[in-house]
């Protein structure tokens, strides 16, 4: 047996005695939990206020007296309103998320009987919900008899056996929906509809869920979001292991998914667990899952109802149990129609199916994703970066508008972002830095090649083949603009002054010219030969 743990709050009425022998003669049911002939506590996790100490203390002591192998580990949780349904829900549920809960290794149960109604409703709400994995545990004295121990009882909330009782508070639900969207508050109502099932599917099922899309629709980020929502939810220990089987190739798939044994063929020096073996207990995302070759998909098929798995080399089956997650911008069925892919491996995958849009088919969630985006930057490179009313309402009519293909999807947008963030250093997109992105935009999307965009094709005149295959394609860009500036401006000053624009207000003195000068003679250019050529 699993070593149990019990958590429950102290009682400051039913747990309360006076000290002495005779408090023995009185039923206390924390103290009774442990005197138990038929239930054996290998921890109680006693939640009290800082007011109960001393009661807190006395109980704690008893404990150990009547039952030595218990560890009591005391949990200070204060109240200002142990009647107050939302404070008392919200510290609970902190409590929940910051205890290491360890279901496979450890049982928890959770006792009802103490506590205020209040904490005893919110206590049964969460552990209904999951956020605590166990079951519930009541407890009672027996009637016309003045012995302490009592009886005990354990509730195990099978939701298919309590129907009446199924449902979740609406708002645990929403804050689900929303973490699978990283927060992203989306008004395609296809796209919300789509996330609220996954979310019922992921705390629900364990079976395999397949996501279709084009490439850049937010596979990977959404499998790696249901792998975190349930792992909140304590339904999956291991790890979350994601792997693109478009890398997979030849002999070396077998051994990257199924591991090996040392000496199973020419290379192999040491044993190699493989992949699903490191996504045991946890979640495994085959991103391009159509790429794999038909001897791969049989073995993925039987790991995947049966959890055995024979790696190379091996006399003996491996075991790993784990969620299968697996994506493709392939049509499967037309696959499937090819031979190129094993139709009972699809029809395994084909339970829990979703199409996720790509970002030409939501551009009412182009506006949230664009502040998202601006928030990945600043958290990414420790700098906030905004956008000018004008240049923001031009970079959305762009976007938005049929001119705007997003073949890249979400990629294309987080790339855009991630340029015009970049080539802003004053901490604002400007409608020049748009207009500039809306035309590199527009050459990606017609297959041109990044140096015919405005400003580029004087690059490669003015410098030396092996100067130009030198630059970062962040100096391309920047040096292609503020060459573009200066050949439509009549003077280095003038264009130093529209380069400069923001910069130069918060000096107290300013020579846009010597700063432009000093910037071209970085890479041997000056104003002649830039105006000239």
């Amino acid at each position: 047996m699993k070593p149990l743990t019990v958590i429950g709050f102290l009682g400051s009425t039913l747990d309360a005695a006076k000290f002495g022998p005779s408090r023995w003669n009185k039923w206390r049911p924390t103290v009774s939990i442990c005197m138990q002939d038929d239930l054996r506590v290998d921890r109680f996790i006693l939640l009290h206020g800082s007011y109960h100490q001393r009661l807190a203390d006395r109980v704690i002591e008893d404990i150990r007296d009547v039952s030595p192998e218990t560890e009591v580990v005391p949990q200070l949780l204060d109240f200002d309103d142990a009647w107050d349904f939302e404070e008392v829900y919200g510290k609970l549920h902190d409590f929940a998320r910051e205890f290491p809960f360890d279901p496979d290794t450890q049982d928890y149960l959770m006792h009802i009987t103490t506590g205020t109604h209040v904490a005893q409703i919110c206590m049964f709400l969460l552990t209904e919900a999951r956020f605590l994995p166990g079951k519930l545990l009541q407890t009672q004295p027996r009637r016309g008899q003045p012995q302490p121990i009592g009886t005990w009882a354990s509730i195990d909330l099978d939701l298919s056996r309590y129907d009446s009782i199924a449902t979740r508070f609406a708002e645990a639900s929403v804050e689900s929906t929303s973490f699978l969207k990283s927060g992203i508050e989306t008004r395609n109502d296809s796209f919300n509809r789509m996330i609220e099932e996954i979310e019922q599917v992921a705390v629900r099922s364990r079976a395999p869920i397949l996501l279709l899309g084009p490439t850049g629709a937010g596979k990977s980020q959404l499998a790696r979001k249901v792998y975190e929502l349930k792992k909140l939810r304590h339904q999956v220990a291991g790890p979350f292991v994601e792997v693109n089987c478009a890398t997979l190739k030849g002999d070396s798939a077998m051994s990257a998914l199924f591991g090996h044994k040392k000496g199973a063929f020419t290379g192999a020096s040491q044993d190699r667990p493989g992949l699903l073996l490191s996504a045991d207990n946890g979640v495994l995302f085959l991103d391009e899952i159509g790429e794999l070759g038909l001897d791969e998909q049989a073995m993925i098929l039987r790991s995947i109802e049966e959890g055995r798995f024979l790696p190379v080399g091996a006399d003996k089956e491996a075991i790993s149990k784990f969620q299968l997650i697996a994506g493709t911008n392939r049509n499967l069925v037309e696959e499937v129609a090819a031979g190129n892919f094993r139709e009972d491996l699809f029809a395994r995958l084909n339970l829990w199916t979703f199409t996720l849009p790509g970002l030409a088919e939501r551009r009412e969630d182009i506006a949230p994703n664009l502040d998202y985006e601006l928030e990945q930057f600043a958290e990414r490179e420790g700098t906030r970066v905004t956008f000018n009313k004008e240049a923001r309402e031009a970079y959305l009519g762009f976007a938005e508008g049929p001119a705007a293909l997003w073949q890249g999807n979400f990629r294309d947008l987080a790339a855009s972002v991630t340029r015009m963030a970049t080539l802003s250093p004053n901490g604002r997109i400007d409608r020049k830095s748009v207009e500039l992105e809306q035309a590199r935009l527009a050459s990606l999307w017609s297959g041109a090649r990044p140096s015919d965009v405005p400003g580029n094709e004087w690059l490669e005149a003015m410098l030396a083949s092996g100067k130009l295959g030198a630059l970062d394609p962040f100096d391309r860009v920047q040096l292609g603009f503020v060459i573009e500036t200066c050949r439509k401006s009549r003077s280095l000053s003038e264009a130093g002054r529209t380069l400069f624009e923001n910069s130069r207000k918060a000096r107290k003195s300013t020579n846009d010219a010597d700063r432009l000068r000093k910037y071209l003679a970085r890479f041997a250019l000056d104003w002649a030969c830039v105006t000239e050529h």
